[in-house]
């Protein structure tokens, strides 16, 4: 069945990302023109970036079969192997694809995962959060509909990753009450879009 996007879909700002073969209400296409919004067909809801630097090389390799096991299309922006990276490179790299809709979701892992949280949420449209328990994890994709991950490789087991990425992904986007909040962060995204201190 071909999801139907109305104007409650429409974001304030940013690239409005749809389902491939989505159907957009005459109204909502209007909206999103007058709101200079750039429609982009995302290239697949089961696609997820995932990228890492040394500190959460290990992690992300655990992690990998995860994703497959539960049908994700992964996209791995590296790195390849445990040598020194720069988390905000790697970062950078994830919350793009997720940003370009190259990706519907992302998970960055470094040595603690404040980091690379900081780096993606510089990103326009990405909500980045830094997830460290089940509760957290839920809490960030039901009431901020985050859509990057990011994990502490040496802060957390791998059981406790494991856990934390399953529920994550398995948690969906509450709405309601909570889509206008979600609002007020893209209101505020968009007032400093172009601020230079």
């Amino acid at each position: 069945m071909r999801a139907v996007i109305t104007e409650q879909d429409v974001p304030l700002a940013g690239v409005f990302h749809i389902p491939p073969g989505a159907i957009i209400t005459p109204s909502a296409r209007d909206l999103a023109r007058e709101r200079g919004l750039q429609i982009v067909e995302t290239a697949s809801e089961r696609t997820i970036a995932i990228g890492s630097d040394h500190g959460g090389f290990q992690m992300k390799a655990a992690l990998l079969p995860v994703l497959a096991e539960l049908g994700w299309n992964v996209r791995d922006v590296g790195v390849f192997e445990e040598k020194p990276a720069d988390y905000p490179d790697i970062a950078h790299a994830v919350a793009r694809l997720v940003a370009d809709g190259a990706a519907a979701l992302g998970v960055i892992l470094d040595g603690a995962g404040i980091g690379s949280s900081m780096a993606a949420n510089k990103v326009p449209g990405i909500r980045a959060a830094l997830c460290y328990d089940k509760a957290s994890a839920r809490n960030s994709r039901e009431h901020n509909h985050a859509n990057v991950l990011t994990l502490g490789g040496r802060m957390l087991t791998a059981s406790q990753a494991d856990d934390v990425l399953r529920t994550w992904l398995a948690t969906p986007f509450g709405g309601g009450r909570h889509q206008n909040r979600i609002d007020k962060i893209t209101e505020i995204e968009r007032r400093y879009s172009n601020w230079t201190p």
